[in-house]
Protein backbone atom coordinates (compact mmCIF):
# COMPACT_ATOMS: atom_id res chain seq x y z
CA UNK A 1 0.00 0.00 0.00
CA UNK A 2 2.87 2.41 0.95
CA UNK A 3 4.35 2.02 -2.96
CA UNK A 4 0.30 2.77 -4.41
CA UNK A 5 0.11 5.50 -2.32
CA UNK A 6 3.39 7.31 -3.31
CA UNK A 7 3.09 6.00 -7.05
CA UNK A 8 -0.46 5.56 -7.58
CA UNK A 9 -1.89 2.67 -9.35
CA UNK A 10 -1.55 2.76 -12.89
CA UNK A 11 2.34 3.51 -11.85
CA UNK A 12 2.23 0.33 -9.78
CA UNK A 13 0.57 -1.46 -12.40
CA UNK A 14 3.60 -0.28 -14.31
CA UNK A 15 6.05 -1.46 -11.90
CA UNK A 16 4.18 -5.07 -11.94
CA UNK A 17 4.34 -5.48 -15.29
CA UNK A 18 7.98 -4.65 -15.81
CA UNK A 19 9.04 -6.72 -13.03
CA UNK A 20 7.30 -9.42 -14.84
CA UNK A 21 8.48 -8.86 -17.72
CA UNK A 22 12.14 -8.48 -16.95
CA UNK A 23 11.80 -11.63 -15.50
CA UNK A 24 10.83 -13.25 -18.18
CA UNK A 25 13.26 -11.76 -20.33
CA UNK A 26 15.81 -13.42 -17.30
CA UNK A 27 14.73 -16.88 -17.29
CA UNK A 28 14.04 -16.54 -21.35
CA UNK A 29 17.99 -15.27 -21.62
CA UNK A 30 19.06 -18.57 -19.37
CA UNK A 31 17.32 -21.14 -20.75
CA UNK A 32 19.07 -19.88 -23.87
CA UNK A 33 22.72 -20.67 -22.21
CA UNK A 34 24.17 -23.49 -23.12
CA UNK A 35 24.94 -25.42 -19.92
CA UNK A 36 27.82 -27.60 -19.14
CA UNK A 37 28.23 -29.69 -15.78
CA UNK A 38 31.27 -30.98 -14.41
CA UNK A 39 31.76 -34.31 -12.31
CA UNK A 40 34.98 -34.66 -10.68
CA UNK A 41 36.40 -37.72 -8.63
CA UNK A 42 38.74 -35.33 -6.55
CA UNK A 43 40.55 -32.43 -6.38
CA UNK A 44 44.54 -32.54 -6.71
CA UNK A 45 46.31 -30.72 -9.56
CA UNK A 46 46.38 -32.68 -12.42
CA UNK A 47 42.50 -33.08 -12.56
CA UNK A 48 42.27 -29.27 -11.10
CA UNK A 49 44.17 -29.01 -14.51
CA UNK A 50 41.49 -30.80 -16.50
CA UNK A 51 38.92 -28.45 -15.42
CA UNK A 52 40.71 -25.06 -16.02
CA UNK A 53 41.30 -26.25 -19.77
CA UNK A 54 38.16 -27.21 -20.40
CA UNK A 55 36.31 -23.97 -19.21
CA UNK A 56 39.44 -21.77 -20.85
CA UNK A 57 38.39 -23.72 -23.98
CA UNK A 58 34.89 -23.06 -23.77
CA UNK A 59 35.53 -18.76 -22.98
CA UNK A 60 37.77 -19.26 -25.88
CA UNK A 61 34.86 -20.33 -28.30
CA UNK A 62 32.79 -17.55 -26.64
CA UNK A 63 31.11 -19.89 -23.84
CA UNK A 64 31.28 -17.98 -20.72
CA UNK A 65 30.24 -18.81 -17.39
CA UNK A 66 27.18 -15.90 -16.64
CA UNK A 67 27.30 -14.99 -20.43
CA UNK A 68 25.96 -17.62 -22.77
CA UNK A 69 27.54 -19.99 -20.39
CA UNK A 70 25.52 -21.94 -16.94
CA UNK A 71 28.52 -23.91 -15.96
CA UNK A 72 27.72 -26.60 -12.67
CA UNK A 73 30.95 -28.36 -10.70
CA UNK A 74 30.70 -30.91 -8.41
CA UNK A 75 33.59 -32.99 -6.61
CA UNK A 76 33.00 -36.08 -4.89
CA UNK A 77 35.86 -35.55 -2.72
CA UNK A 78 36.88 -39.25 -3.67
CA UNK A 79 34.20 -40.77 -2.45
CA UNK A 80 32.13 -43.03 -4.87
CA UNK A 81 28.71 -43.05 -3.28
CA UNK A 82 29.13 -39.23 -3.63
CA UNK A 83 29.98 -39.81 -7.07
CA UNK A 84 27.17 -41.89 -7.93
CA UNK A 85 24.85 -38.69 -6.01
CA UNK A 86 26.48 -36.17 -8.19
CA UNK A 87 26.02 -38.45 -11.26
CA UNK A 88 21.52 -38.76 -10.26
CA UNK A 89 21.90 -34.62 -9.88
CA UNK A 90 23.12 -34.26 -12.86
CA UNK A 91 20.79 -36.58 -14.92
CA UNK A 92 18.01 -34.99 -13.62
CA UNK A 93 18.99 -31.57 -14.16
CA UNK A 94 19.53 -32.43 -17.94
CA UNK A 95 22.35 -30.15 -18.60
CA UNK A 96 23.67 -29.53 -23.07
CA UNK A 97 26.99 -31.43 -21.81
CA UNK A 98 28.10 -33.68 -18.99
CA UNK A 99 32.23 -33.46 -18.33
CA UNK A 100 32.94 -36.63 -16.01
CA UNK A 101 37.23 -36.17 -15.19
CA UNK A 102 38.57 -39.48 -14.14
CA UNK A 103 37.11 -43.01 -14.47
CA UNK A 104 35.11 -42.83 -11.14
CA UNK A 105 33.02 -40.13 -11.68
CA UNK A 106 32.50 -40.87 -15.67
CA UNK A 107 31.29 -44.70 -14.69
CA UNK A 108 28.88 -42.93 -12.00
CA UNK A 109 27.87 -40.67 -15.44
CA UNK A 110 26.90 -43.12 -17.81
CA UNK A 111 25.63 -45.33 -15.18
CA UNK A 112 23.12 -42.77 -14.50
CA UNK A 113 21.88 -41.46 -18.03
CA UNK A 114 21.25 -42.95 -22.02
CA UNK A 115 20.69 -39.44 -23.33
CA UNK A 116 22.85 -36.68 -22.05
CA UNK A 117 25.56 -36.14 -23.76
CA UNK A 118 28.93 -37.40 -21.91
CA UNK A 119 32.77 -36.74 -22.36
CA UNK A 120 34.77 -38.04 -20.20
CA UNK A 121 38.95 -36.69 -19.10
CA UNK A 122 41.58 -38.00 -17.56
CA UNK A 123 40.19 -41.96 -18.32
CA UNK A 124 43.20 -44.69 -18.48
CA UNK A 125 40.82 -47.45 -19.86
CA UNK A 126 37.71 -46.69 -21.31
CA UNK A 127 36.85 -49.72 -22.40
CA UNK A 128 38.60 -52.00 -19.21
CA UNK A 129 35.52 -49.44 -17.42
CA UNK A 130 33.18 -50.13 -19.62
CA UNK A 131 32.33 -47.02 -20.50
CA UNK A 132 32.46 -47.30 -24.40
CA UNK A 133 33.08 -51.10 -26.27
CA UNK A 134 34.72 -49.52 -29.47
CA UNK A 135 37.11 -46.54 -28.96
CA UNK A 136 36.64 -45.33 -32.78
CA UNK A 137 32.66 -45.62 -32.54
CA UNK A 138 31.99 -45.16 -28.94
CA UNK A 139 27.91 -44.87 -30.16
CA UNK A 140 25.07 -44.11 -27.67
CA UNK A 141 25.86 -40.73 -25.64
CA UNK A 142 29.41 -40.92 -24.60
CA UNK A 143 32.78 -39.92 -25.58
CA UNK A 144 35.88 -38.41 -24.11
CA UNK A 145 39.83 -38.43 -23.87
CA UNK A 146 41.69 -41.38 -22.36
CA UNK A 147 45.27 -40.68 -20.26
CA UNK A 148 45.97 -44.10 -20.68
CA UNK A 149 49.44 -44.03 -19.23
CA UNK A 150 53.24 -44.97 -21.67
CA UNK A 151 54.30 -47.08 -18.62
CA UNK A 152 56.78 -48.71 -21.24
CA UNK A 153 58.75 -45.36 -21.40
CA UNK A 154 57.94 -45.37 -17.61
CA UNK A 155 59.61 -48.18 -16.61
CA UNK A 156 62.76 -47.25 -18.60
CA UNK A 157 62.93 -43.88 -17.11
CA UNK A 158 62.66 -45.41 -13.76
CA UNK A 159 65.58 -47.24 -15.04
CA UNK A 160 68.19 -44.27 -15.88
CA UNK A 161 66.75 -42.46 -12.46
CA UNK A 162 67.82 -45.17 -10.77
CA UNK A 163 70.27 -48.04 -12.80
CA UNK A 164 70.80 -50.44 -10.51
CA UNK A 165 66.72 -50.95 -9.33
CA UNK A 166 66.12 -54.73 -9.27
CA UNK A 167 62.26 -54.32 -7.54
CA UNK A 168 59.87 -51.58 -7.69
CA UNK A 169 57.12 -50.74 -5.53
CA UNK A 170 54.09 -49.66 -6.79
CA UNK A 171 50.84 -47.79 -5.04
CA UNK A 172 47.32 -48.26 -5.65
CA UNK A 173 43.49 -48.63 -4.92
CA UNK A 174 42.31 -51.96 -6.03
CA UNK A 175 39.23 -50.40 -6.35
CA UNK A 176 39.81 -47.95 -8.84
CA UNK A 177 39.18 -49.30 -12.20
CA UNK A 178 41.92 -46.96 -14.17
CA UNK A 179 44.50 -48.64 -11.62
CA UNK A 180 43.71 -52.01 -12.15
CA UNK A 181 44.48 -51.57 -15.68
CA UNK A 182 47.72 -49.62 -14.91
CA UNK A 183 48.81 -52.30 -12.53
CA UNK A 184 48.87 -55.31 -14.95
CA UNK A 185 51.10 -53.15 -17.38
CA UNK A 186 52.95 -52.26 -15.24
CA UNK A 187 53.64 -55.88 -13.56
CA UNK A 188 54.03 -56.63 -17.86
CA UNK A 189 56.65 -53.76 -18.43
CA UNK A 190 58.81 -53.71 -15.22
CA UNK A 191 60.29 -57.22 -15.59
CA UNK A 192 61.10 -56.31 -18.95
CA UNK A 193 62.86 -53.20 -17.70
CA UNK A 194 64.65 -55.81 -15.43
CA UNK A 195 62.54 -54.92 -12.16
CA UNK A 196 60.07 -57.23 -9.85
CA UNK A 197 56.95 -55.44 -9.13
CA UNK A 198 55.94 -55.39 -5.73
CA UNK A 199 52.82 -54.15 -4.88
CA UNK A 200 51.15 -52.47 -2.11
CA UNK A 201 47.09 -51.35 -1.86
CA UNK A 202 45.85 -48.54 -0.15
CA UNK A 203 41.92 -48.13 -0.56
CA UNK A 204 41.34 -44.64 1.07
CA UNK A 205 44.17 -41.90 1.33
CA UNK A 206 44.64 -42.13 4.63
CA UNK A 207 46.07 -45.46 4.06
CA UNK A 208 48.80 -44.10 1.67
CA UNK A 209 51.61 -43.63 4.30
CA UNK A 210 51.34 -46.77 5.90
CA UNK A 211 51.18 -48.55 2.18
CA UNK A 212 54.36 -46.95 1.40
CA UNK A 213 55.86 -47.98 5.02
CA UNK A 214 55.36 -51.51 3.93
CA UNK A 215 57.66 -50.92 0.71
CA UNK A 216 60.95 -49.84 2.83
CA UNK A 217 63.39 -52.79 2.84
CA UNK A 218 61.50 -54.27 0.05
CA UNK A 219 62.08 -51.98 -3.13
CA UNK A 220 64.57 -49.47 -4.80
CA UNK A 221 62.38 -47.44 -6.31
CA UNK A 222 58.41 -46.36 -6.09
CA UNK A 223 56.27 -46.03 -8.74
CA UNK A 224 52.62 -43.88 -8.32
CA UNK A 225 50.40 -43.99 -11.17
CA UNK A 226 47.70 -42.47 -11.71
CA UNK A 227 45.65 -43.33 -9.25
CA UNK A 228 43.20 -40.73 -7.78
CA UNK A 229 43.56 -41.89 -4.00
CA UNK A 230 47.37 -41.95 -3.90
CA UNK A 231 47.64 -39.07 -6.16
CA UNK A 232 45.47 -37.25 -3.65
CA UNK A 233 47.97 -38.16 -0.52
CA UNK A 234 51.03 -38.21 -2.56
CA UNK A 235 53.27 -36.00 0.18
CA UNK A 236 52.71 -39.08 2.16
CA UNK A 237 54.77 -41.33 0.15
CA UNK A 238 57.27 -38.74 -0.76
CA UNK A 239 57.99 -38.43 3.07
CA UNK A 240 58.72 -42.41 3.33
CA UNK A 241 60.86 -41.96 0.24
CA UNK A 242 62.80 -39.11 1.48
CA UNK A 243 63.27 -40.64 5.18
CA UNK A 244 64.40 -44.21 3.28
CA UNK A 245 66.18 -43.33 0.67
CA UNK A 246 63.91 -44.47 -1.74
CA UNK A 247 63.71 -42.59 -5.10
CA UNK A 248 59.87 -41.89 -6.03
CA UNK A 249 58.91 -41.49 -9.74
CA UNK A 250 55.49 -40.83 -10.73
CA UNK A 251 52.79 -40.81 -13.83
CA UNK A 252 51.49 -37.17 -13.60
CA UNK A 253 53.90 -34.60 -13.56
CA UNK A 254 51.81 -32.21 -11.29
CA UNK A 255 53.34 -34.74 -8.85
CA UNK A 256 56.98 -33.13 -9.47
CA UNK A 257 56.10 -30.07 -7.59
CA UNK A 258 54.78 -32.18 -5.02
CA UNK A 259 58.31 -34.30 -4.04
CA UNK A 260 58.49 -37.14 -7.05
CA UNK A 261 62.61 -37.22 -8.32
CA UNK A 262 61.16 -37.42 -12.27
CA UNK A 263 57.69 -38.09 -14.44
CA UNK A 264 57.45 -38.36 -17.50
CA UNK A 265 53.68 -37.25 -17.94
CA UNK A 266 51.14 -35.55 -19.70
CA UNK A 267 50.29 -31.70 -19.23
CA UNK A 268 46.56 -32.14 -17.72
CA UNK A 269 45.82 -28.69 -18.35
CA UNK A 270 46.36 -29.69 -22.16
CA UNK A 271 44.26 -33.13 -21.82
CA UNK A 272 41.31 -30.46 -20.25
CA UNK A 273 41.48 -28.05 -23.72
CA UNK A 274 41.49 -31.15 -25.64
CA UNK A 275 38.47 -32.32 -23.80
CA UNK A 276 37.24 -28.91 -24.11
CA UNK A 277 36.98 -29.02 -27.73
CA UNK A 278 35.29 -32.17 -27.94
CA UNK A 279 32.85 -30.29 -25.64
CA UNK A 280 32.34 -27.41 -28.03
CA UNK A 281 31.37 -29.76 -30.86
CA UNK A 282 28.70 -31.08 -29.25
CA UNK A 283 27.37 -27.87 -28.31
CA UNK A 284 27.57 -26.88 -31.66
CA UNK A 285 25.76 -30.04 -33.13
CA UNK A 286 27.99 -33.14 -33.15
CA UNK A 287 26.35 -36.27 -31.54
CA UNK A 288 29.03 -37.44 -29.01
CA UNK A 289 28.87 -41.18 -29.60
CA UNK A 290 30.00 -40.33 -33.54
CA UNK A 291 32.98 -39.02 -31.86
CA UNK A 292 35.99 -41.38 -31.86
CA UNK A 293 37.62 -41.54 -28.13
CA UNK A 294 40.93 -39.29 -28.31
CA UNK A 295 44.29 -40.57 -27.11
CA UNK A 296 46.94 -37.98 -26.02
CA UNK A 297 50.25 -38.58 -27.89
CA UNK A 298 52.61 -35.93 -26.17
CA UNK A 299 54.86 -36.51 -23.03
CA UNK A 300 57.20 -34.12 -21.07
CA UNK A 301 59.41 -34.61 -18.48
CA UNK A 302 59.70 -33.42 -14.91
CA UNK A 303 62.65 -33.31 -12.57
CA UNK A 304 63.11 -32.49 -9.14
CA UNK A 305 66.75 -32.38 -8.27
CA UNK A 306 65.75 -31.46 -4.03
CA UNK A 307 63.86 -34.24 -4.51
CA UNK A 308 67.04 -36.74 -5.46
CA UNK A 309 69.04 -35.28 -3.20
CA UNK A 310 66.92 -35.91 -0.28
CA UNK A 311 66.15 -39.60 -2.12
CA UNK A 312 69.55 -40.27 -2.23
CA UNK A 313 69.78 -40.37 -6.07
CA UNK A 314 72.30 -38.12 -8.90
CA UNK A 315 69.85 -37.38 -11.64
CA UNK A 316 71.99 -38.24 -15.38
CA UNK A 317 72.94 -34.96 -17.10
CA UNK A 318 71.38 -36.19 -20.18
CA UNK A 319 68.35 -36.99 -18.82
CA UNK A 320 68.19 -32.93 -17.15
CA UNK A 321 68.93 -31.56 -21.05
CA UNK A 322 65.86 -33.20 -21.73
CA UNK A 323 63.38 -31.99 -19.25
CA UNK A 324 61.11 -28.98 -20.05
CA UNK A 325 60.52 -28.80 -16.70
CA UNK A 326 63.14 -28.48 -13.07
CA UNK A 327 62.31 -27.72 -9.50
CA UNK A 328 65.51 -26.68 -8.23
Amino acid sequence: MMIAKRLGMAALASVITFGIFNSITQNQAFAGDAYVAISQFVEHPALDDVRKGVKDVLAEAGYIEGKGLKWSYESAQGNQATAAQIAKKFAGAGPDVVVAIATPSAQTMVASSKSIPIVFSAVTDPVGAKLVSNMNKPGKNVTGVTDMTPIAAHMKLVKRVVPGAKSLGVISNPGEANSVSLVKLIEQEGPKAGMKVVNAAATKSGDVQAAARSLVGKVDAIYVPTDNTVVTAFEAVVKVGNEADIPVLAGDTGSVARGAVAAAGFNYYDVGRQTGHMVVKILKGSKAGDMAVEGVAKTELYLNKKSAKKQGVTLPADLVKEAKEIVE
